[in-house]
């Protein structure tokens, strides 16, 4: 017996006048849940503690080779990528961004404003956490690099002086961040000067305890003259040193200012040499033949030779070190401040109107979802085969 073939189904068209009806037979259940989400948003918006935005901007330096700026970052290289969370290649605006968020920065501001009491946090991670997560926001321009600040609190006026501490906190960390050619050089020198004034301090007090002990020495002007050569010539080289010392920390071997000191101090300790081997006599150090100074103005000399040459390089130093600070000065990183932060008039969030508009509109689909399953249910019950199947549906989910 052949089975018979049944003439295949056509599908069935969707009856939008249907869905039509659904909705307009349950309006009033769809209006009254976009109501009521709408009313339980603005509740919400009202008990919420308002939160209050200020913001400082920032014009960072100009990123020149030869700037500060410019030179912090070829310093920092691939560690300013770590510190912005992507590679080494940035602007001085991210970088600053990057560096706002850091723990010096962070700690002094939950320092300065007590803010680990205030988050109610026990630890200072916990506390930096909800620092970058709640307070802070940092922002950089793409167009035109200008670096924004925000602070963020329930206070108009600590949200404005935390926006102005987070740009304090850059720059004291920004100065003590040596990384420029003048801050090396400042370093070194000051490291020198401080030696230099404890050699000079022991060379008086033994020039001192000399002349205490065997009374005023007198040397005639001619050995004064050779001594007074001999001391220039020493501290010239000593100064030359110094200054290969400093140009060695960041120049290269095939540098030709290099390449011309190193020449000049050699021609200096030659002059040095020649000049110590004419004064001839059982002790060339001292310039004067030997036989013709008294023993004990020997001594003086040597310990005035000492002196002179320690105070001559003191003061070498001291002209040195000034210079440095000048030119640390004149490169240093210097964060114009555009626009200071000032206590905000309005509250950034919540924004009522938007929380309560985009309830509205959640609770409008939501209750049309509700609607339409309503719907379903009704018509399900209503036919005798579907209410046996969502009988024995409700007897399997009891047994949860």
């Amino acid at each position: 017996m052949e089975r018979q073939q049944q003439p295949p189904t056509e599908p069935q068209e969707v009856n939008l006048f249907e869905y039509f009806l659904i909705l307009a037979k349950r309006k009033r259940l769809i209006a009254a849940g976009a109501f009521g989400f709408a009313v339980l948003a603005l509740v919400v918006c009202l008990v919420m503690s308002p939160i209050f935005e200020a913001t400082t901007r920032l014009m960072p330096p100009q990123e020149s080779g030869g700037s500060a700026a410019g030179q912090l970052l070829a310093q920092l290289g691939g560690a300013a990528g770590i510190v912005l969370g992507g590679g080494g290649s940035s602007s001085t605006g991210e970088l600053f961004a990057g560096l706002l968020q850091t723990d010096p920065v962070v700690d002094a501001i939950i320092d300065r404003f007590d803010l680990m009491k205030l988050f109610d946090v026990s630890t200072r991670d916990e506390a930096r956490m909800a620092v970058l997560l709640n307070v802070l926001r940092v922002e950089v321009d793409p167009k035109n690099g200008i670096l924004s600040v925000t602070a963020a609190d329930t206070d108009p006026r600590k949200a404005a002086d935390m926006a102005n501490a987070f740009v304090e906190e850059l720059k004291k960390l920004l100065g003590r961040i040596a990384v420029t050619e003048s801050s090396k050089k400042r370093v070194f020198f000051e490291t020198q000067l401080k030696q230099a004034h404890e050699a000079l301090s022991k060379a008086e007090e033994a020039i001192q305890g000399f002349q205490e002990s065997t009374g005023a020495i007198k040397i005639d002007d001619q050995a004064a003259a050779l001594l007074q050569q001999y001391i220039s010539l020493r501290a010239a080289v000593v100064s030359k040193e110094v200054q290969l010392q400093v140009m060695k920390t960041y120049a290269t071997a095939n540098n030709p200012d290099l390449k011309r000191a190193e020449q000049e101090l050699r021609a200096l300790k030659e002059q040095l040499s020649r000049l110590e081997e004419s004064g001839g006599g059982q002790d060339p150090n001292l310039i004067i033949p030997t036989d013709q100074i008294p023993t004990l103005g020997k001594e003086f000399i040597r310990k005035m030779r000492d002196f002179k040459y320690q105070e001559m390089l003191y003061e070498l130093l001291v002209k040195q070190y000034e210079a440095a600070r000048l030119e640390e000065a004149r490169d240093a990183i210097i964060v114009q401040v555009i626009n200071q932060a000032v206590p905000p008039e309005r509250k950034a969030r919540p924004k009522t109107r938007l929380v309560v508009l985009i309830a509205g509109a959640t609770g409008f689909f939501l209750f049309i979802l509700a609607a339409l399953f309503l719907e379903f249910f009704e018509r399900a019950s209503a036919d005798p085969e579907n209410r046996n199947r969502m009988t024995e549906i409700r007897k399997y989910l009891r047994r949860f």
